[in-house]
This record gives structure tokens, sequence and C-alpha cells, in this order.
């Protein structure tokens, strides 16, 4: 595809246009008029021409994969080829999707001479986790008299993976993560004998009779006792919602900013950073970390294990996960929890239950898995939710029935905190800006007293 450019409208407008209107006032200069105008529409008709191979040889090449965090400013390295290695000057734009913004809409590249390949950075900032594919670029450069700018779509194959960004995260747990010194996450003593079976011994007095092992003590004669060891290893799964409730707006500041520059901040993106961060904790204290989604069916499932290959795997299967608008199936949850975890694991719900009926169901199915697994059910702390009396009196009308709406659903919430109570299972509510520091104190507090 070929365009005019400016330089050949601007010699219309000096030569066709004067001699034209001369031609017809002077009759007799109607053939030098007719020779210049000829002359000038045959130079743009060679140009044009001989413009159609100026794009030839030009390829574009973006790497597969392109693993960028979401708000988080990034390059993409592209490779220009150039065959004839002939000096160049090459308007390039990529067909980037919406969701990746680009400060820039176009780069002006200089090709250098007898250099087949060349490196060039395009500078983007990704506003939305999620998967986007990059099929063209564009190209543009001028014929050989400037007459006219060629242009082309040149296909491309990359695909763009956003990630969540846990740097703000891991800087506010940084002294969970060093690891020097007195300071960071480590393993430390835990009070207990624990769960699993380590050796036999020689029966002293004190040992309980509970710890005595009744067939080796048969088979040799004299007391055996047994001793055991604390688990080195134990499952933590992380179960995400990713229902219609999860799409609602994150009551924060930094939510504020986001909405203001076009990003998603919404309360599964929460769910999801909190998740990783957990993982990486769980990874530090050398525990096998899992995941599964839901909504009104089970999504995703990733069995616990531990490395880097793992986590990145649990990675891989969170930075694509969208809301759904469909209410929550919990039936299917607890019986899919029930079919394909059969080793006592920690369970740690990240759903919201502000609404009775998802709530109403959610304990209806809890005692199928309460009673192997350890639960701990977590939600964002709705904005405005707290006893009617415990702030300062409303100044209005409107102030005063938002707080007695508040104190509607505080009240609604402690009574299902109750509830989950007697049933062994403890139910947080956790703020928003602190959702990874207070996910993490939790998992860390039943290490030490080795609940699980």
């Amino acid at each position: 595809m070929i365009v005019p450019r400016a330089k050949l409208m601007y010699w219309v407008a000096m030569v066709v246009l004067p001699f034209s209107i001369l031609g017809a006032v002077v009759p007799a200069t109607l053939p030098l008029s007719g020779f210049l105008i000829g002359a000038l529409i045959l130079v743009a008709l060679l140009d044009a021409l001989g413009g159609r191979k100026s794009l030839a040889g030009i390829t574009v090449q973006l790497p597969e994969v392109v693993r960028l965090s979401k708000s988080r400013e990034a390059r993409i390295e592209m490779r220009i080829g150039n065959v004839s290695q002939a000096p160049r000057v090459l308007r390039l734009a990529l067909g980037l999707p919406k969701e990746i913004h680009s400060a820039t809409e176009e780069l002006l590249v200089s090709l250098p001479p007898t250099v087949e390949w060349s490196r060039i950075a395009w500078v983007c900032r990704p506003r939305q986790r999620g998967n986007f594919p990059v099929a063209t670029c564009f190209l543009e450069t001028d014929s050989p008299f400037g007459f006219w700018g060629v242009r082309a779509e040149v296909p491309v194959e990359s695909e763009i993976r956003v990630y969540p960004d846990l740097l703000g995260e891991r800087k506010n747990l940084a002294a969970l993560f060093l690891n020097r010194g007195a300071f960071g996450l480590h393993a430390q003593r835990q009070i207990g004998q624990g769960r699993d079976f380590e050796k036999l011994r020689e029966y002293v007095p004190g040992d309980g009779y509970d710890e005595i092992h009744w067939k080796a003590t048969a088979k040799r004669g004299r007391p055996i006792t047994k001793i055991f060891q604390i688990e080195k290893t134990q499952e933590i799964y992380v179960i995400i919602d990713a229902s219609r409730l999860s799409a609602r707006s994150a009551p924060t500041r930094q939510a504020e900013a986001a909405k203001n520059a076009g990003e998603e901040a919404t309360v599964l993106e929460r769910f999801v950073t909190a998740a990783l961060v957990l993982g990486l904790a769980a990874e530090q204290q050398g525990d096998l970390f899992g995941l599964v989604t839901f909504s009104d069916q089970v999504g995703k499932f990733v069995r616990a294990r531990n490395g880097d290959a793992h986590y990145n795997a649990c990675r891989d299967a969170l930075y694509t996960l969208q809301p759904r608008a469909v209410t929550p199936d919990f039936d299917e949850l607890s019986a899919f929890i029930r079919l394909r975890l059969r080793r006592r694991a920690l369970l740690l719900y990240l759903t919201e239950l502000d609404d009775p009926v998802i709530a109403g169901s959610f304990v209806r199915n809890l005692d199928l898995i309460s009673r192997q697994h350890l639960v701990l059910v977590n939600m964002i702390q709705p904005p405005g939710v707290f006893p009617l009396f415990s702030r300062n009196n409303a100044s209005t009308l409107d102030d005063l029935y938002q707080r007695l709406g508040g104190h509607l659903l505080w009240q609604n919430l402690r009574e299902l905190e109750k509830v989950l109570q007697r049933r062994g299972v403890r139910f947080s509510l956790l703020e928003n800006e602190k959702l990874s520091a207070q996910l993490v104190t939790q998992y860390l507090g039943v290490k030490q007293r080795q609940i699980l």
C-alpha cells in the first residue's frame, strides 16, 4: 500500500497548479506547461513503482512468549531484519491490544548499513492480567524520491503473558522473605511431638500408655515406645472464589488510583496476588502448595507440590483467571475436595460470604470437609461494615442509613463467624491492603501451633 507524502503535495502545488493556470491564460505556453506537468506525473509514477519494493526483505521478530507484570513498565525486545543491509528509515507500529498501554503509538527506526539484524525495545505498561496475542506489526518507509509512503503489515507471532505484580506485596513482607541473620522467614522450633512416626525405642519411665507400641512390645517381650516427629511437609491449598461476587471493586486507595488509570482492581485480583504470595511463603517453609479455583464449577486444580517449576505452574494457572457472572456452587466444590484431597491439608478459602444465601450454602457443605481438613475462611472486609456506635456520630441522614446498613451486615457476618466456629472453622475479615500479610500470618500461626 502506498500513500502520498507532503513532498508530492508540495510539487503538485508548485508545478501542476501554476502551469495549468499559465497554459489556460497564455495559450503559447501550453506545450511547456504540459511537458512539465507530464514530467512530474511520470516521475511520481516511476517513484511509486520503485517504492513497491522499498520494504522487500524487511522482517520483524518478537519473542514467542513475553512475560510482563501488571501495572509495571516493561520493554518488549524486537528484532528487525534487513536482508539488503541498505540504510533505511522506518516508521514502526506494534499491534498491541488495548489492555497493553503504550505511551508512543509509533517509533522512528534508522537501520544502519551493512547490518542485517537490529534490535529495538518497545516500552509499554500492562493494565490487566491475562494472555494477549500480538499478530501484526505495521511498517512504513519512503519511496526512492520521497513522493510516496510505502506501508505494509508484517505478521508476527508473539504471546504476551501479564502476571500479577507481586513486588509491592513482597515489599510489605520483606522481613519475612529476607533470610539474613535474625530476620526473615525461618523454620522455627515448634512445640509438641508431631504426628509423623519416626522410630521405636526402649520404654523410659514417664512415657504415656498411648505412646507404647503394643505389637512391638508383645513381639520383643519388653515395653517399646513410639517416637514421633514434626511434620516436615504439609499440604496447603488456597481455594479461590472466581464467581460474580469476586468481580466487585476492591475498596482501597490503590484501587481508586488503578481505576483512574484504566486498570483492573477487583476482589479477585487481590485474591490472586495473595495466593501467589502465600505460595512463596509455603515454598520457603518447605510445605507443599496447591490451588483450587471455582465458580459454578471447579475451574483449575493444581495438586500440592513444591519447587520453582511448580510455582510457575501455579502462576500460569492464575494469571488468566477472570471472574464469571455466576453464583458459586459449593456443593460441587465440596464433593470435589472430598474426592481429590485424601490427605489432611490446610484449606484457606478466599471468598465473599456477605450474601446470606451464599453463606448458607457454604455452611451446609462445610461439614463434608471440616472433619478431615483444617479450614480457614477469609473474605475482604466490605467498606462501612462495623458496629453502629463504634465510630463518630453520623452528620447527615444518608450517613445514618449507611451506618445502619453496615451494622446489619456486620451483625450477619458475626453470626456467620459463630456458626463456623462451632464447626471448628475460623472465619476472618481481612483488610484489603494487608490481605497478603494477614494470610501469611495465619499460615505461620498454624505451622507454629501444629494445628494441622
